[in-house]
């Protein structure tokens, strides 16, 4: 091979990856808008589910029940679901499943009239969320190697975040003119459906995600390795020390810290903070590594006294310091794990 035929040779391969970074950066950017669309409809309702419960005549300890079933299921089923995915490699139907788990129990709260029915379709939406996120997440494993892994899941994150903080503005605006929490519930069949739409066009356009990452000898192996080990209970930590909002909103609710019309605003605002700080973070970690989480964590631990013990104002800046702390680690967390464990591990 000559010297010409080396150069055109190379710019071919730049060509080639230069567009393979294109239709990732395209991937992601369409499963973000997915996720906002997605954020919209069950943020949108977790930001009053609490006062929901509440109305329907659930204690407080039945709210922190549901809250933390909820978040327990949502969380753990994910061991199942993950493996699942790794091992029969069909990330796109446990994630359209999980998809439709998730959202299709939103609009069916309209019709809820006993907080146990209730109880069941939040715990259902918590459920199809396990069952989503894991083959989700290595799907954008794949995508973001290229862009750097913190850019590219706070890009992702930064654009759930959006639909979290439109998703409770567009309820309070509902139950504000409605007086009534179902239609504040129905409306949000609106953008469950944009959501699913738009992840099946998102299948049909990408039906491999996986070919965007270039294979590696270093990222195979048996078992997970001894850093993600110590991760994962360094991130168990963090994660014990966060309340869930339906909590926080019940407390607001039965203390009058935040007039009931006003709590998903307080939700919207969080959730827009957490949408900006996504992507700066995640941008850090791609500089520092897992120093940047170290930083999120620490700056977002005063949240809990502030919007527990606090007035009006103390709890807005206590809600904002909770936004800033979960986009911060939702988008650094995922971006962290996907650098330490193989493709075929991931999901697990």
């Amino acid at each position: 091979m000559n010297s010409t035929d080396a150069a055109n040779q190379a710019v071919g391969s730049t060509a080639i990856s230069r567009l393979s970074r294109d239709a990732a950066l395209r991937f992601v950017i369409l499963l973000g808008v997915v996720s906002l669309f997605a954020d919209m409809t069950y943020d949108g309702a977790r930001s009053i589910n609490g006062p929901f419960l509440a109305v329907l005549g659930a204690s407080g300890t039945v709210v922190g029940i549901v809250a933390g079933v909820g978040e327990l299921l949502g969380y753990g089923l994910r061991l199942f679901s993950g493996y699942v995915s790794d091992k029969t490699q069909r990330y796109w139907p446990v994630a359209i499943l999980g998809y439709v788990v998730n959202l299709g129990a939103v609009p069916l709260l309209a019709f809820a009239g006993r907080w146990e029915a209730a109880a069941a379709l939040m715990i259902a939406e918590r459920i199809g969320k396990a069952i989503r996120n894991p083959a989700r997440d290595t799907m954008l494993s794949h995508a973001t190697v290229e862009m750097g892994r913190g850019w590219g899941f706070g890009m992702h994150e930064s654009l759930d975040q959006a639909g979290a903080m439109i998703g409770p503005l567009v309820v309070a605006a509902a139950l504000a003119r409605e007086h009534g929490f179902g239609p504040s519930y129905a409306i949000l069949a609106i953008p469950a459906a944009l959501a699913v739409i738009i992840l099946l066009g998102a299948r049909r356009l990408y039906p491999e995600p996986r070919d965007f990452e270039p294979a590696s000898l270093d990222l195979t192996g048996e078992g997970l390795p001894r850093v993600f080990w110590r991760y994962l209970g360094t991130v168990a930590l963090v994660a014990a020390a966060y309340a869930d909002f339906p909590l926080i909103a019940f407390h607001f609710q039965r203390a009058a810290t935040v007039a009931t019309d006003a709590i998903p605003i307080f939700y919207a605002v969080a959730m827009g903070i957490s949408a900006l700080t996504a992507l700066g973070f995640g941008r850090l970690f791609d500089r520092i590594g897992l120093p940047a989480l170290a930083a999120t964590t620490l700056l977002a631990a005063p949240f809990a006294p502030l919007v527990f013990f606090g007035g009006s104002t103390a709890a807005l800046v206590g809600m904002g310091l909770w936004g800033f702390g979960m986009g911060a680690q939702d988008s650094i967390m995922r971006a962290a794990v996907a650098g330490m464990v193989p493709p075929d591990r991931r999901g697990a």
